[in-house]
Parts: structure tokens; sequence; C-alpha cells
């Protein structure tokens, strides 16, 4: 099977061109923001910011942060309590906001499959799937933390038995590379499975109106089979946002970084970038499409007689 990336990609492209400009309906682009928006509640980008430690100085002191925290927190016990109390609500609004995010995912799909813009229907039509979404999100989210916090107990171990004994390892560096690289692998798979998740899972539990698990099942299958091309179709995702950030850079210097104080505004920002979101959106699809008819989502074109090609 020849898989393509030109073809999907200008068929995306004509698919966005289509629905957001001919004819330009401002009504349509904001519902159609608003569900993309309620899709994307549940990303975030977190940067990284690297730091150089000397062998006796802070890496020493990196090692024992934890028992000096505790030390801390122990100390004062009315800030120890409102921190939990605002850990607490924290993780009740990222609960919220993967809630709406699950069901929001589906709202957008269907708009773009159908080439609509509603808002309530699909919003009690994709219940069941939402919810489905919003558990798997859920149970992979407490699976990843707690696979954090074994590694990070082990990392601190590893790190005090350093000093314990020199013998463990020659210098701090090569602990901390070996996390750095840990960390670094952990997040491209990561990335990749939200990635499938988001490009490919959905629209295949969409199709069969089946669970998370059920489409996790008939996408692995797929790629199985096809493993490289879906690797390098995360690649040039990858590559395209690039190219995204590029341009959101240059247009907010273009206009006195106007343009940046209306991306950062919620919902507004979604609805000024939507076309990129809506071609992301037929993209995936597109591509999907090319594995057969099972994976096709976009309604066929009907022949000009009326009736649809055999």
């Amino acid at each position: 099977m020849d898989i393509s990336y030109s073809g999907p990609f200008g068929r995306a492209w004509n698919r966005t061109r289509v629905a957001l400009f001919k004819p330009f309906d401002l009504n349509k682009w904001f519902i159609l923001g608003f569900t993309a928006f309620l899709a994307g509640l549940g990303s975030w980008q977190n940067g990284t910011v690297g730091s150089r430690w000397t062998e006796r100085g802070s890496f020493r002191d990196f090692v024992d942060l934890p028992s000096r925290a505790w030390q801390w927190l122990t100390s004062h016990p009315l800030l120890f309590i409102a921190m939990i109390f605002a850990l607490t609500v924290l993780i009740a609004f990222v609960i919220v906001i993967l809630w709406l995010s699950a069901r929001g995912t589906f709202m957008f799909l269907d708009n773009v499959v159908r080439d609509k813009a509603e808002i309530a229907v699909p919003w009690k039509r994709f219940q069941a799937l939402g919810n489905s979404l919003f558990v798997w999100h859920l149970v992979f989210g407490l699976i990843g933390l707690s696979l954090s916090i074994l590694f990070t107990i082990f990392f601190f171990i590893t790190a005090a038995r350093y000093y314990e004994d020199r013998s463990v390892f020659p210098i701090p560096i090569i602990l901390a590379a070996g996390a750095a690289l840990f960390f670094l692998f952990a997040a491209i798979i990561i990335a990749y499975i939200f990635l499938f998740l988001k490009h490919f899972v959905v629209p295949i539990m969409y199709k069969n109106n089946i669970k998370t698990v059920a489409a996790w099942h008939v996408f692995l299958t797929l790629f199985g089979r096809h493993p490289f091309s879906f690797i390098l179709y995360g690649l040039l995702v990858f590559v395209l946002m690039i190219a995204f950030v590029v341009a959101v850079v240059f247009v907010g210097l273009l206009t006195c970084c106007i343009g940046w104080f209306l991306l950062v505004i919620p919902y507004i920002g979604t609805v000024v970038t939507l076309p990129v979101w809506y071609f992301f959106r037929a993209f995936s699809l597109e591509f999907l499409a090319q594995f057969g008819p099972e994976y096709e989502l976009f309604p066929r074109p009907e022949s000009p007689s009326g009736s649809a090609p055999a």
C-alpha cells in the first residue's frame, strides 16, 4: 500500500478553505472556534529549563531538597494545609477541564466531518464517547503520575547513595544526564501516544461508536502493519507545528505584538487560529482514510446522477 502525505495535505487544505472561507461566515467561525477551544482545553505545552550543577555545590543542595522541603512544611503547618487545599482545588479544576475537553473533541470532530457549526446537538450525542475518553485520560494520567513519582524517588535515593559511596557514580552529571535522557524518551513516547489518540483513535471511536480501549485495539492493529507511516506522520505534524509557531512569531512582530495579545486571550485565540486547527483535524482524517473504507469519515461525494459511487 502506497501511503501519501501530500494527497491528504492537499485535500485537508481544500476542505479548510471551502469550510471557512467559501463563504466566510463569522458566526460559523465563532461556533467552530468554541468547539475547537473545548477540544484543546486538555492540551498544554510545558517549557523546560536547564541548569548546571557543580559536584559539591548546588547538586548536593538539589539532592537534599526533599528532606529540606519536608522540614519546612512540617514547621509551617498552616501553610502546609493551605497548600493541600490549593492542590485539591487544582486537581478538581484539571478534572473538569479534561471532562470538557473530551466532549469538545468529539464536538469539533463532528462539525469538521459534517461541515457543520453546532454545539448543543453534538454535546448531547457524544456524551458516552466523551465520558469514555475522559476516563481514559484520567487513568492514563494517574498511571503516568505514579510512574513519575516512583522514578523521582529512585532518582533521589540513587543520588543520596552517590554521596555515601562515590563508587556508585563517578560524577553527578552522569546521574543528571541519565534522568534527563529518561524524561526525554518518556516525553517523546507520551507525545506520540496523545498524537495517535487525538488524530486516529478518536476518529475510530467516532466512526464505529466504540469506547476508547476498543478503539486503541483497532488502531494498534493498523499501526502494527504500518508503523513507519504513522511515525513519519507524527514527525510531519511536529514540523508543521514548528512552522505555525514561527508564523505566529512573525505575525506578532509585524503587528507590534498586537497579534500575540489576541492569541493569549482564551477562546479568541482559538477563533483567530481556527484554520490551523481545522486543517490538522481534516488532515488526520484524510490520512487515516487511505488505509481503507472502514477508516473513512468524510461522506463520499455523490455521483452526478445523485447516487453514491460504487
